[in-house]
């Protein structure tokens, strides 16, 4: 077996379920989960359709790169809303089966093995892909403080990190802090990726959840054009339709960015074999295409965000993100013994922000929060809004 599996730490929710194992909810009110970021809002009726009607396309195998229409189709949408007018469908874009995947296999293609210390660097506490892609690459990984002062959080990185550095995972809004890392500290980190020699794989899977229409969060290839790197020159991003669109189900997204660190990695998905389903293409094509329901999707998540921190005001020292659906708050005590209490007594599940840390000089950024997912309707988000405020005043 490869030996840089047994460096794999057990997944959070392997952790969570030893934890409440034995744990036994109250009867008398139904349970509510509020520990996994899977959207539960409908998906897109129109979506539905075209995917029941391209069913014919499981006829034929699908090609590595994607359909031409829809490169187009995501190249139009980066296009409109980044302000960008430069995505070449042929040469800046590849459709992949979800970013989950697609962030793995990332490092297996861009880390060089053959290079003495090889260091992915990633931010703590983080979504646990990219330091498993870093370990199965051969790499070691390196944190950064996610969710710090603004531009803060690559101060405590030295310079021999960064010359280290093969591969930076950027979060961006952030999971699970919902953090957004501004335009300016972006351009800071292109310029750092070209005279260290590394590249940006920047993960905005939250990217279309923010609160105000008006001012959404920057992204990567924006900072990189603003910066004046037409080919997003060390640049790529990923984007799903899972939070956006409410298609966790479907495993659609796509990487766009630098057309040469595109081509290699195109070369490495022939041979993985993970080619979108034609049927999934069509459908992906019809959500990318429209904004209304990713507009009704914004507001949904405004309306629970509102409703659940005015019922939190005074029971937990928590904020309203600067984007995406999870709330962080930081817990009166051990997070690990919150989540276990609250589960026991009030039947809401929450993760231990420990969980999606790592212990660096200082400690476990992630200890003494937790992650809290509003992915329930709405009435069940304020339900379990009121029973944390209860479960902490009575303790």
């Amino acid at each position: 077996m490869n030996p840089d599996l047994q460096r794999l730490q057990p997944y959070p929710f392997e952790r969570l379920a030893r934890l409440f194992a034995g744990v036994e909810a109250p009867r008398d009110r139904p349970p509510i989960s509020l520990s996994i970021g899977e959207p539960q809002h409908a998906p897109p009726s129109f979506v539905r359709e075209a995917l029941a009607g391209a069913l014919d396309g499981l006829g034929r195998y699908p090609a590595t790169r994607g359909e031409p229409a829809l490169r187009e189709r995501i190249a139009a949408w980066l296009d409109r809303r980044y302000g960008l007018n430069r995505i070449d469908p042929e040469r800046h874009v590849l459709p992949v089966n979800g970013t989950r995947e697609a962030l793995f296999a990332f490092a297996q293609a861009v880390v060089d093995r053959g290079r003495a210390g090889a260091a992915v660097v990633m931010p703590n506490p983080f979504y646990q892909i990219y330091e498993g892609a870093a370990l199965l690459a051969g790499a070691t990984p390196i944190h950064y403080p996610a969710g710090a002062p603004r531009g803060a959080e690559f101060n405590a990185l030295e310079r021999s990190d960064w010359d280290r550095c093969q591969l930076l995972y950027l979060c961006s809004p952030g999971n699970p802090t919902g953090a957004v890392i501004d335009a300016v500290t972006l351009g800071r980190l292109i310029e750092l990726a070209r005279r260290h020699d590394f590249v940006i794989a920047a993960d905005e899977c939250y990217a279309e959840i923010y609160p105000d229409d008006r001012h959404p969060p920057p992204g990567l290839l924006q900072a990189a054009a603003a910066s004046g790197y037409e080919d997003f020159d060390r640049c790529v991003v990923f984007h799903s339709l899972s939070k956006r669109s409410n298609l966790p189900g479907l495993r659609s997204g796509f990487v766009a960015g630098d057309p040469g660190i595109l081509q290699a990695f195109t070369r490495y998905r022939t041979y993985h074999g993970c080619a979108m389903a034609p049927p999934v293409q069509v459908a992906s094509m019809a959500a990318w295409g429209d904004e209304a329901h990713v507009r009704a999707n914004r507001a949904a998540y405004r309306e629970k965000f509102a409703a659940v921190l005015e019922t939190l005001d005074g029971a937990l020292d928590v904020e309203a993100p600067d984007a995406g659906f999870y709330l962080w708050p930081r817990t009166p005590g051990d997070d690990t013994r919150f989540a276990r209490d609250l589960l026991a007594a009030e039947g809401v599940r929450v993760l231990p922000g420990s969980y999606l840390g790592r212990d660096v000089t200082g400690g476990n950024p992630g200890r003494g929060h937790l992650r809290v997912a509003l992915v329930p309707a709405l009435d069940d988000c304020v339900e379990a809004a009121r029973r944390i405020r209860r479960f902490v005043r009575g303790r």
